[in-house]
């Protein structure tokens, strides 16, 4: 039975599958010498149509972490949203591999930063009592499944790098926020001024594995570094790497990223229209979130259907993947229907 609590909980697609087993073929150098690296690096530099440099990971904690950590020192800040994953969701990480710099947790509306918000931030204190703001951090799409425009992205970066600060992207669902807005992975990268993106895999169908893209190389000086004392070098990365290689052929990525956001919608539809109840926050990629009556909410997981309650920003969360089907779209809303009729 498919479930809507995360997209983490699809399978491999098909594409990163049979990629990873043609890459398990006799035996090719480690630690990230092998030609299936060499050459998902050099795709996703084709991808993003510049000549970044490219790291892989083991997953989106470490990728964040770790980049975050070469953008700042110990005494430094990250300006993030309250929502942001950095800050509800990493344990700690991100200032534990930056040796303590802090994390600025910020309000915003639909999920996201804001110029005036980040200027405030930076402008409140400059004495040396207080961690000097180094790094604005994104997340794309936001927690609450709201995706940043381009427009959006350059006008928070404009006033980040007005401060000298760098701009951060946490892009676990950067395919999701691509495929809903149809601009190129540059339009809502680099050219809109992201210094570094954590660009995610594992949602949008790998098995496992993120990329850090740093689009300003100079900001990667001693990055693999990082990832080894982190644990993060694969001795065989060719598993990690190959992946990739599928996805990224013939657009499978998008493909996967644009009907898990169709899913999206065609969820929220069913929830109006069955129970009255509208989306909490505008349903730009592939998450739903809704103010469920205790009575529905109890009746669904009775029902066998899980799914979060969100922290933070309240209400129920409803994530669709790669794999979910229409079918189970539609079953769910038919659960729904009858809960409603009933209460």
């Amino acid at each position: 039975m498919q479930h809507f609590a995360s997209d983490n909980y699809a399978g491999i697609c098909p594409e990163a599958l049979a990629a990873l087993v043609a890459a398990n073929e006799g035996q090719a150098r480690a630690y990230g010498d092998d030609e299936w690296t060499l050459r998902a690096a050099d795709r996703l530099r084709e991808v993003f149509e510049t000549d970044c440099d490219v790291y892989f990971v083991f997953n989106g904690t470490a990728a964040n972490s770790l980049a975050l950590a070469a953008l700042c020192q110990s005494y430094h800040s990250v300006i993030c949203h309250q929502l942001a994953h950095v800050e509800t969701d990493e344990c700690g990480a991100p200032e534990f591999f930056s040796n303590g710099a802090k994390l600025l947790a910020v309000g915003g509306e639909g999920g996201k930063l804001t110029p005036s918000a980040i200027r405030e931030t930076v402008t409140r204190r400059s004495d040396i009592h207080y961690p000097k703001p180094k790094v604005v951090t994104l997340t794309q799409t936001t927690e609450v499944a709201t995706v940043y425009r381009p427009a959006e992205i350059s006008a928070v970066a404009t006033v980040a790098h007005d401060f000298g600060l760098r701009v951060h992207m946490d892009g676990a669902r950067f395919a999701n926020a691509v495929a809903a807005l149809g601009v190129s992975p540059a339009d809502l990268s680099w050219r809109a001024g992201v210094d570094v993106l954590c660009f995610g895999g594992t949602k949008m169908g790998l098995p496992v594995g993120e990329a850090v893209v740093f689009f300003d190389r100079r900001l990667a000086e001693d990055f693999a570094y990082r990832c080894k004392q982190a644990g993060q070098l694969a001795s065989k990365m060719r598993f990690l790497a190959a992946p990739w290689l599928g996805m990224l052929a013939d657009g499978a990525w998008l493909r996967h990223a644009q009907h898990a956001n169709a899913m999206a919608r065609r969820l929220a539809a069913g929830f109006a229209e069955a129970a009255g109840l509208p989306a909490l926050f505008p349903v730009d990629a592939n998450g739903v979130f809704v103010r469920l009556p205790s009575s529905i909410e109890q009746g669904l997981r009775e029902r066998g259907w899980l799914f979060y309650n969100f922290i933070g920003a309240g209400g129920a969360r409803f994530m669709c993947g790669w794999d979910t089907t229409p079918e189970t779209v539609d079953r769910l809303i038919g659960d729904l229907r009858n809960l409603a009729q009933t209460a």
